[in-house]
């Protein structure tokens, strides 16, 4: 019985250490446009058996509806933050490109423009371990994205809002595991 019980809290003694070690690089708040959000939830990307990056979601307050939050014209952010030497700006565009796809439903056409703008103004240049996007989206601004605390560009509209959250958050999302941890599940 003593082996057992030793075995179990060694077990969440790992879980918990990963559940923290995850979270780095990923605050429990943000400011945005003077409103401070809350981590909805945080998790990582995987790519095989590498961890690509840490992801955090930001909201005015928790909802595990993700229809809801993609939806929502009120502020809210995502911060991406590199945790892989094997992160480049042609493997993330690729990956943008097909998640915008998959977020659309193949329909990309009405934000094409707005994709293009993101994937060559920040993703353009050399991707690092440790660098962190933030994608901070206001209703009266659009979607800023911040590259290590600097602006890169600002990309206006609802829709494209919509569509780039739908990469993680939609019915095919980049990771299943990663949109439950968003999601806070």
């Amino acid at each position: 019985m003593r082996i057992f019980q030793s075995t179990l809290l060694s077990i969440a003694l790992l879980f918990v250490s990963f559940s923290v070690s995850a979270l780095n690089g990923i605050p429990s708040t943000m400011s945005v446009g003077g409103k401070n959000l809350v981590l909805n939830g945080a998790g990582t990307r995987t790519k095989f058996i590498i961890s690509v990056y840490h992801a955090g979601l930001y909201l005015p307050t928790k909802s595990g509806d993700a229809n809801k939050i993609m939806a929502a014209n009120e502020p809210m952010a995502l911060r991406m933050k590199v945790v892989s030497g094997f992160a480049s700006a042609a493997k993330i565009k690729h990956a943008l490109n097909q998640g915008f796809a998959n977020a659309t439903g193949g329909k990309t056409a009405p934000i094409k423009p707005q994709i293009d703008q993101l994937l060559n103004s920040v993703f353009k240049g050399k991707i690092s371990k440790g660098d962190v996007f933030d994608m901070i989206y206001t209703p009266q601004g659009g979607t800023k994205v911040v590259k290590n605390g600097k602006g890169l560009t600002v990309i206006k509209g609802l829709p494209f809002k919509k569509a780039l959250l739908g990469i993680w958050l939609s019915n095919r999302p980049a990771q299943g595991s990663l949109k439950n941890q968003l999601l806070g599940k």
